[in-house]
């Protein structure tokens, strides 16, 4: 059984680059859309940092693949002439479905389930009044408890 910081998703070096280029090959995008693009895509298995993305796109600039153009608060990033050609050099080398299988089935399903959760625990944190929060707590001393109970097995 693989190690808890095993079941994420096997990002390989390049692969956000690959994801970008591939991206913008389809349209112009800003890094914030490009991030929600892999995310949805690769079926919320992997969601770029923006520590990844936007040195990528610094970095795809500098090699003359991409330029930005700004626009108000954002900054929308296309292929260059350059780019376009790179691209169709390298056609399948959109990395998000290899990333997606990087993850089982049933630990992508765990995992979106855990998301969930997170998205219901910060908004108790913010709006809960003490008996919620009083029993919040109680539920989940409960589920730790049965989480371990399900890995000792029978």
């Amino acid at each position: 059984m693989p190690a808890p910081w095993e079941a994420g998703p096997k990002v390989r070096r390049g692969d956000v680059r690959a994801a970008l280029l591939a991206l913008l090959a389809e349209g112009p995008r800003n890094g914030y859309q490009m991030i929600l693009d892999i995310e949805e895509r690769s079926r919320r298995v992997w969601r770029p940092s923006p520590g990844s993305v936007y040195p990528a796109l610094q970095q795809l600039e500098d090699e003359g693949l991409v330029v930005g153009d700004e626009s108000g608060s954002s900054r929308t990033y296309r292929l260059t002439e350059r780019g376009r050609e790179h691209v169709a050099e390298r056609p399948d080398e959109a990395p998000w479905d290899e990333v997606a299988r990087s993850v089982p089935e049933d630990r992508h399903e765990l995992r979106l389930l855990w998301g969930q959760l997170s998205e219901a625990f910060v908004h108790l944190t913010r709006t809960a009044d003490d008996r919620q929060v009083a029993e919040a707590k109680q539920l989940l001393k409960r589920t730790r408890r049965s989480v371990f109970q399900i890995l000792a097995g029978d």
